[in-house]
């Protein structure tokens, strides 16, 4: 039986998501110190055959969260990931709530170098580095 778990209740703000990330969500979000962190109910869809969270759906949940804060960090520019470095730590199941933690750790012109955790409850599932590339729009 998966635990009914209500975010709105802890302050997260359900966030609009569009294309694949809608078929992972609903997201959540909610300002955290000086920075944001990013929620997700998991549910049985996000389980592998072994009853766990699937590690691509991980991986997926940390380069969103990435992303978000880079797309901030630079002012509203779309960003790519050009690196991501991934460790898993701890299983996640159905009924648990995984948070994104991310902070960046450098800023250029055109790169941004990020660190990042997600968490269930205060137990660390997955540890990650990332750099995230500015993407300069067209002035067209």
């Amino acid at each position: 039986m998966v635990q009914i778990y209500k975010p709105e209740e802890q302050g997260w703000k359900l966030l609009r998501s569009e294309g694949f990330m809608s078929t992972i969500g609903p997201l959540w979000s909610r300002k955290r110190e000086q920075s944001w962190e990013y929620g997700l109910h998991l549910e049985p869809q996000h389980q592998n055959p072994l009853g766990i969270a699937h590690g691509g759906m991980l991986v997926t949940m940390i380069d969103q969260a990435f992303s978000m804060i880079a797309w901030s960090a630079s002012g509203r520019q779309p960003c790519a990931t050009i690196h991501l470095d991934t460790h898993f730590l701890s299983p996640a199941k159905a009924g648990d709530f995984l948070v994104a933690r991310v902070n960046i750790t450098r800023q250029t012109s055109t790169l941004i170098f990020l660190r990042g955790s997600l968490i269930v409850d205060d137990r660390e599932i997955m540890s990650a580095q990332g750099v995230m590339k500015i993407i300069q729009r067209s002035s067209d």
